[in-house]
């Protein structure tokens, strides 16, 4: 049995995810304490404005920043491990997307192993996309394996539907293991509320609850041709802007922006073998109650924070990418062709030992 604390800095540009998980690469035997160290506000910040300038995104020239980001996850690893009272084996590092362009092969996660490495004298695994990108894959999601791992013994077929900036699903039906990106998370929700009031997110979608959709923006921001493409397919947290709900209120705003992320994911239904029986809701949105109950008149099927098996959503991707490091040093598959678009089974990731 392996012991990892993965780590996990999602779309949102929040902070660190860090939660601790026993596996043998196969199934889990046990989960550990998590944890959420937020970013500084001027990293929060410099992390924003390089997210949405993609062409710097790209570029050389990012060593401090990502040394800054480097050590706000190895703060949240030293903090978990005190915590618990103990090391584990390894750590698994997924760092900050700031640029995922698979069309062109192309993904960027800020985040250095190699400091991460000798910070926390531990080995570190990182950089877990770019072999399944050089496959032919899209690189995302990568936490389908994770998925079918957790759901093994659950009637199915079902769907894990990770709600963050950006929404993933992964459905399963026995050995029938798919994923792609959805469309929106919650990336357009929280820009507009940020835009528009004085808060960063729409608690329990209450600003949403008091507005109207307004059917020609919604109409704009769904004729886009994502939504037919057949997957596997992964989407850049900035793959649609608000500009369809310029003018509206930011109750109208918001509720448009709310109805949109729920209609995107009644437009993943053609893609789906089988209907599902049931949606278990993972990450951010999961707590947005407005946006829960839109998603289940959408899809025609409940849909339900994973907390209802047990799982913990807040942790859920941290977890993924500890157990991911432990497929990755024993050489297993991490991502699949039904999940990426990889021409075959992928593992990847690269190793860090403290001490090379």
């Amino acid at each position: 049995m392996i012991s990892a604390i993965g780590l996990m800095s999602g779309t949102a540009l929040d902070g660190v995810d860090a939660a601790w998980i026993d596996s043998d690469g196969e199934r889990v035997s046990g989960f550990g304490p998590a944890l959420t160290q937020p970013y500084p506000a001027d990293l929060r910040e410099d992390l924003r404005a390089l997210v949405h300038d993609p062409d710097r995104a790209e570029q050389d020239g990012l060593e401090a920043l990502e040394a800054r980001l480097t050590d706000c996850n190895a703060a949240a690893v030293t903090e978990l491990m005190a915590k618990i009272g103990r090391r584990p084996d390894l750590v698994g590092f997924h760092g900050q997307t700031v640029l995922h362009r698979p069309a062109r092969g192309f993904t960027r996660q800020l985040g250095d192993g190699v400091r991460l490495a000798r910070s926390l004298g531990l080995p570190v695994v990182n950089r877990f996309r770019h072999a399944d990108l050089a496959a032919g894959g899209q690189g995302a999601p990568l936490v389908p394996i994770f998925h079918a791992a957790l759901a093994k013994d659950l009637p199915q077929p079902l769907v894990v539907l990770n709600l963050g900036g950006v929404g993933n699903l992964t459905y399963l039906n026995g050995d029938r293991v798919l994923a792609f990106d959805t469309g929106p998370g919650n990336a357009l929700i929280d820009d507009w509320i940020s835009r528009h009031t004085n808060q960063t997110w729409d608690a329990e979608g209450r600003i949403a609850a008091r507005g109207a959709v307004d059917p020609t923006a919604l109409a704009r921001l769904l004729d886009h041709p994502y939504f037919a493409a057949p997957p596997p397919k992964s989407l850049d947290r900035n793959g649609w802007a608000i500009d369809a709900v310029a003018g509206l209120s930011p109750e109208d705003g918001a509720a448009t922006l709310t109805e949109f992320t729920a209609q995107s994911l009644a437009a993943a239904l053609p893609h789906l073998p089988t209907w599902p029986t049931r949606w278990l809701v993972t990450g951010g949105g999961r707590h947005n109650r407005h946006l829960m109950a839109r998603i289940a008149a959408a899809v025609g099927a409940p849909a339900v924070p994973v907390e209802t098996l047990g799982w913990d959503g807040d942790a859920l991707e941290a977890q993924a990418f500890g157990f991911l490091a432990i497929r990755s040093v024993q050489g297993k598959i991490l991502s699949l062709p039904g999940t990426t678009g990889c021409r075959y089974p992928v593992s990847g990731g690269e190793l860090h030992r403290p001490n090379p």
